[in-house]
């Protein structure tokens, strides 16, 4: 008898203490105000790096995304011949790396 009372409250107990208020979840990147002088600066550097390893001018390179994550940035675009690459940086936005997609 006592068993049968002791699984369904064991099993709402569990269930409720998983329940989290609609509030407090965040889904995506973080959204935070960016200097525009910092991430003016961050794709400068991008189309720089990006020209560099293209092997081709900076003004032939377009920055097509910016995103804010929780301790990074990064910055997506594209080649004059459609070669897609990404940038990352650091929270402070310093460069991290260049990956070819």
């Amino acid at each position: 008898m006592m068993s049968k009372l002791l699984l369904p409250a064991l099993v709402i107990t569990l269930l409720a203490g998983c329940s989290s208020p609609e509030g407090t979840s965040r889904r995506g990147a973080e959204r935070a105000k960016v200097d525009p002088a910092q991430s003016l600066n961050m794709e400068q550097l991008c189309k720089g790096q990006a020209a560099r390893r293209y092997n081709t001018g900076s003004q032939k390179i377009d920055v097509t995304r910016f995103e804010q994550f929780q301790g990074s940035y990064e910055l997506q675009g594209a080649t004059a011949r459609k070669e897609s690459f990404v940038c990352s940086f650091d929270a402070e936005g310093q460069f991290l790396h260049l990956s070819m997609r």
